[in-house]
């Protein structure tokens, strides 16, 4: 562990904590923000009204058009001069969201990181290939920090120039690796092309984040580049990566929050209620000790759900692998459809590769979704046998009818290194 002391805090000392922590934040951004203190005068809410982490149901969500009406620093609560570092979303679906940092608040971001490359199998010492981007996307710059911290010599790769890339792992003898599970598909589709036997790198652990990503995707990349892959997930409103880590010794039974700095509820979509453990729902993040950019509740679209784990090494919560994103969620002729779920039907299935997307159509006033799927190299793409059992699995067990189209290996696009889409909604809407 990269601090046993707090990710073994007992649980009653973590909520104290929180408290104090969540009692402080709630009345500085009551003085310091314009848009909050509106938000609890207007329901009659008083900052002094929220002393624990259970009344924290009592306040209005946080969501992105918030940060973006308020574009780019009107939710700022430190003054500029503080300021030390600027990131900012992509902006691809309108004005992009802009996140500040000061220096504690980088501060903590290299702690929350180095901490989850320890629990992914990190150590100092280790080289780290880093194959996020780096620039105003948080991922690059926020795994370099932590590493550093932890004591790692960082390889600064960055996305793309796949070619470079493999050199690189070959070469530089990188113990550990992190990029989007996508592009490790790539490059471990790539090292095969070539004839490289991946045994022979050095890397053993894969920290992948940045999308949602399945059980088959992580049988494909350990398999393809001989490494204990892990999720790492975070967003950049809340900090970046490193809000929440898998363990590399305790893989398939969810990641852990670093809540002693992000308190987590999971709601529901449609009322915003807050569930139980265990359900699934909409994931919501506080932000407990961020000084230039804080959140309470922010919503953060990613359906998932927590829960404690009795039998694990921490005593923090655990997060299950996101589902899908509630704006993303497809609704194909009145059900509800992540393409996670079609990703975990391929997956049973001898012969196909978890290379896929989803492309949905409107035919007259009836939506159709058809299956692009790749099949395993050196097997026949027209395999009428494989389609019909594909077709027949998704029906049984989503609900759905679907076309399936079996296409030639490495026919469908990959990641070039950024985030892949799954989906391509072709309808008029």
């Amino acid at each position: 562990m990269y601090d046993a002391k707090i990710e073994q805090l007992p649980l009653e000392e973590l909520r104290a904590l929180q408290n104090k922590r969540l009692s402080a934040l709630v009345k500085r951004l009551y003085q310091s923000v314009p848009f909050y203190k509106k938000q609890f005068d207007q329901i009659g809410l008083q900052a002094e009204n929220i002393k624990t982490v259970n009344d924290l149901s009592k306040i209005p969500f946080t969501k992105k058009d918030d940060l973006r009406d308020h574009y780019p620093y009107g939710l700022f609560a430190s003054p500029m001069s503080e300021i030390r570092r600027i990131h900012a979303s992509s902006g691809t679906t309108g004005k992009p969201t802009v996140v500040g940092y000061t220096q504690h608040d980088l501060d903590v971001f290299d702690e929350v990181v180095a901490r989850s490359l320890a629990c992914a199998g990190a150590r100092k010492g280790m080289k780290l290939h880093n194959a996020y981007g780096y620039g105003l996307f948080t991922g690059g710059l926020g795994m370099h920090g932590g590493a550093t911290k932890l004591g790692m010599a960082v390889i600064p790769v960055s996305g793309g120039m796949t070619e470079r890339q493999l050199t690189i792992l070959q070469d530089f003898k990188p113990e550990v690796m992190c990029c989007t599970p996508s592009y490790a598909q790539t490059l471990s589709e790539e090292f095969a092309k070539r004839g490289i036997d991946t045994q022979k790198l050095a890397v053993q652990y894969a920290i992948l984040g940045a999308e949602p990503w399945t059980e088959a995707i992580r049988t494909q990349v350990e398999a393809g580049l001989h490494v204990n892959a892990t999720n790492i997930y975070g967003l950049s409103e809340i900090i970046g990566p490193g809000v929440s880590q898998e363990d590399f010794e305790e893989k398939g039974t969810g990641s852990y929050v670093w809540e002693d700095h992000f308190f987590p509820e999971v709601v529901d979509k449609h009322t915003g209620e807050p569930l139980p453990y265990g359900e699934e729902g909409v994931l919501v993040f506080t932000t407990l000790t961020k000084e230039a950019f804080p959140l309470l509740r922010y919503w953060t679209n990613d359906i998932c759900s927590i829960y404690y784990d009795a039998n694990a090494k921490r005593t923090h919560i655990k997060m299950s692998s996101i589902k899908g994103r509630a704006d993303d969620m497809l609704i194909i002729r009145g059900v509800n459809l992540f393409h996670t779920q079609v990703e975990e039907v391929i997956h049973t299935i001898d012969g196909l590769s978890p290379n896929y997307r989803l492309l949905v159509d409107r035919e007259g006033t009836m939506d159709t979704v058809t299956v692009e799927v790749e099949t395993q190299k050196g097997l026949d793409h027209q395999n009428q046998e494989w389609s019909q059992l594909l077709q027949n699995k998704i029906k049984d067990t989503i609900g759905l009818s679907m076309q399936i189209d079996l296409k030639a290996p490495n026919s469908i696009p990959r990641s070039q290194g950024g985030k892949l889409s799954r989906i391509l909604d072709r309808r008029i809407l």
